[in-house]
């Protein structure tokens, strides 16, 4: 659907905002805390940008993006782009959700990793539901929406942290992540190291991995599995594809005409999600928990490989 930029806001050093409304004014497509859209920037560029607003709002969308030059240039596409210019964009979809039987939600957010805490942390706040929100900066310079967490709403319940603060003032995961319960969810969304320190300490203290959700921003670098051919079973029309050592699976389903739906292609956004019906996959995504990983009834085709001869896939 198309949407028109109605303004851009330098919101701290390299990100901007943009606020997204349908260019007739009437409403867009709802959505709930954690969601994302993708965007094409042009170019052959899809990029997933989490909504930052409350999701009562139904006038426009709020995305962040950091201008990041060691991207591949979705960054650089949207910070070149000026209010007034019409961009294509997916409605919402949510991988990332918040769990309605919590008692009480941690949210923890690294860097530009804030965009989807945000949003949380407003709908819990006007719910008055129970929450504390963790945001870890390198500084206040670099602190996207540093004046709306400040805010009544949520100032009590926000905590800010900042890498060049004395270390007593720092981030301690440990203590945030002390005391697990049955009816209390993590939520940590950042950096690739950020998100394996939380995990992990959550880890160590005990909680429960169905209560931490987490979600990538960028994919963590490629395991080295093995790299040989191997095939693929269809199991609905019993084919069997090929794929080649260099091949991506969803290459080979492309070049024998089947389609499966593909976003950010570097197993981040769970789009190509795949159901596995044999054969072990070779995980090597940022999208399933290790607990879904060892089911093996799933993988993520746009990375993700076998580790067994043949893969049996529910197509």
């Amino acid at each position: 659907m198309k949407v028109k930029i109605v303004t851009k806001t330098e919101l701290a050093v390299g990100i901007a905002a943009f606020a997204l409304a349908d260019p007739s004014g009437a409403p867009l497509p709802a959505f709930t805390a954690g969601a994302h859209i993708d965007v094409f920037v042009g170019n052959g560029l899809v990029r997933q940008y989490s909504l930052c607003n409350d999701p009562s709002e139904t006038c426009r969308y709020l995305i962040c993006v950091l201008h990041d030059l060691r991207t591949r240039g979705g960054s650089r596409a949207m910070h070149a782009l000026e209010e007034g210019a019409t961009l294509e964009v997916s409605e919402p979809r949510n991988h990332f959700s918040l769990e309605s039987t919590a008692k009480h939600s941690v949210l923890l957010a690294g860097g530009i990793g804030v965009t989807p805490i945000l949003s949380m942390a407003l709908w819990l706040a006007r719910k008055g539901a129970s929450f504390e929100a963790h945001y870890c900066t390198r500084s206040p310079a670099h602190t996207a929406f540093h004046e709306r967490f400040l805010k009544p709403d949520l100032r009590d319940q926000t905590r800010l942290y900042f890498d060049n603060s004395p270390a007593c003032d720092r981030l301690q995961m440990q203590s945030i992540l002390a005391t697990p319960h049955p009816a209390k969810h993590l939520y940590v969304c950042g950096p690739s190291g950020f998100i394996e320190s939380a995990v992990g300490a959550a880890m160590a203290a005990g909680w429960n991995e169905a209560n931490v959700h987490r979600e990538h921003f960028a994919a963590q670098p490629a395991l080295s599995g093995k790299a040989g051919s191997f095939a693929l079973r269809l199991a609905k029309s019993d084919r069997v594809i090929e794929v080649g050592s260099n091949e991506r699976v969803i290459d080979a389903l492309a070049r024998a005409g089947v389609k499966v739906p593909i976003s950010c292609e570097e197993g981040v956004c769970g789009t190509c999600l795949t159901g596995v019906l044999g054969g072990e996959p070779d995980h090597r995504d940022s999208y399933l928990t290790a607990r879904e990983r060892k089911m093996n009834d799933r993988f993520l085709p746009c990375c993700s490989r076998s580790k067994t001869p043949m893969l049996v896939l529910d197509l």
